[in-house]
């Protein structure tokens, strides 16, 4: 949402401080356009993840058609995501110039004609190069989005807006995996990204049409020299960078366990058929819960309290998924997306929250790192499982979430030594 490590400052926008609050217009719950705003996100974020993550589920029927191992066909999402990765710091900056709503729309169009030609790839060198421009298509929308959040969203509403962004996410990925997996079996897989390729045309079109127009848009400069110095500025900033590699971590995770779930789930001793692995998927409402959800999450435990308990959620779901038992494999795979859904929207709202200016780029480096996880773990999940099974997979789903805690409890000691330092802070 692979959208988190998802503050110190109370200001997210930094156009807001010449907005008194009486006359805030920006879009609040309750609000005129509030409801038309957020189902647009919705769709958005459900064309985006039902697209990016369009193969991961017919891997192995991918595999089997192309003659390719689980390692090669897992390159049909690596490479999706790697593409996001490169190119949403680009995409970033010319959504400061053209504004985000115009970016996210043609973003739009262009992966969703890619993802009409990506049924008729005729090798697996052709179907990796289609979803890699698909991938850099896509990186028009994440960090965009986001940064149009911040800018005609009220402080107060954004975790929620951006929790329901996210939330979009999860839906999209759950229902392409679903719609993909019965699909595929009655008619295989190329059959199934078309016809994700179709919902996508319909969701492009609904956002495009109910987006508000927005109304605290400044065009910025593009010029390279004004990225790169905006650039540095976030990477000198240490509570971004530990957001930055949160994000890529609690991705890492996940994209390693939903790349080759469905390779164990084939194999005994479950030995499930295609459209009953991609139901497997419906645990993404949990996801859609979870991280709708954070801004309260948030207010209970803080967002470091918030970023343990999805640390050990996940941590939970990933033993559990070491069982011979789908029950209790199952009971895991919904530990791990509750834990990961949560944790990427805490994150990325607090990204949103620290950066004072280039809100766009600092999404951006967030979203660059996270899809960089997600292609790391999709890769690296895929070769743990064939070197050493599921329980490689889950070794790996380990250790970074071991990486989230470490940097957590680092970001907290930071703290408390800079309000022992000056005890104004710690007020």
């Amino acid at each position: 949402m692979p959208s988190a490590s998802t503050g110190a400052s109370t200001t997210v926008v930094a156009s807001a401080a010449a907005v008194p609050a009486s006359a805030d217009s920006r879009l609040a719950p309750g609000g005129p356009g509030y409801r038309r705003m957020s189902f647009a996100l919705f769709l958005a974020g459900v064309a985006t993840f039902a697209l990016l993550y369009s193969t991961q589920a017919l891997l192995p029927l991918i595999s089997t058609d192309l003659g390719v191992t689980a390692s090669q066909a897992s390159w049909t999402v690596s490479a999706a995501t790697g593409g996001l990765a490169l190119f949403v710091l680009p995409m970033s900056a010319l959504s400061e110039r053209y504004g985000r709503r115009t970016l996210m729309t043609a973003s739009l169009v262009v992966a969703v004609a890619v993802g009409l030609l990506v049924p008729f790839a005729p090798s697996i060198g052709a179907l990796v190069a289609l979803r890699a421009v698909q991938g850099a298509a896509l990186a028009g929308l994440p960090a965009s989005a986001t940064a149009y959040l911040a800018e005609e969203v009220r402080p107060k509403a954004l975790i929620t807006a951006i929790g329901l962004f996210v939330a979009g996410n999860s839906v999209g990925g759950m229902s392409g995996r679903v719609i993909t997996g019965w699909v595929a079996q009655e008619w295989g897989w190329r059959i199934a990204v078309a016809t994700i390729g179709v919902i996508a045309v319909g969701c492009a079109v609904a956002f495009r049409l109910l987006l508000p127009a927005p109304r605290h848009f400044t065009p910025g400069s593009p010029r390279p020299r004004a990225l790169l110095r905006t650039v540095r500025g976030h990477l000198a900033n240490p509570l971004l960078c530990r957001l930055y590699a949160i994000g890529a971590l609690f991705m890492m995770v996940f994209g390693g366990v939903y790349t080759v779930i469905g390779y164990r789930l084939t194999d005994a001793p479950f030995s499930l058929p295609q459209g009953v692995i991609g139901s497997i998927f419906l645990v993404y409402l949990v996801g859609t819960v979870s991280a709708s959800t954070a801004g309260r999450l948030v207010d209970r435990l803080g967002r470091r309290g918030s970023l343990y308990l999805a640390g050990g959620t996940t941590t939970a779901g990933l033993l559990l998924s070491l069982a011979d038992s789908l029950p209790l494999v199952l009971l895991g795979l919904v530990l791990i997306t509750a834990g990961f859904f949560a944790g990427h929207a805490v994150a990325s709202s607090s990204v949103s929250h620290t950066a004072k200016e280039g809100r766009a780029q600092a999404s951006a480096l967030y979203q660059s790192a996270y899809y960089i996880g997600s292609s790391a773990g999709s890769t690296l999940g895929a070769v743990a499982f064939h070197s050493g099974g599921w329980g490689g997979t889950v070794v790996l789903g380990l250790l970074a979430v071991l990486g989230v805690v470490s940097i957590t409890l680092f970001g907290s000691h930071a703290a408390r030594t800079r309000a022992a330092r000056n005890p104004v802070l710690a007020h």
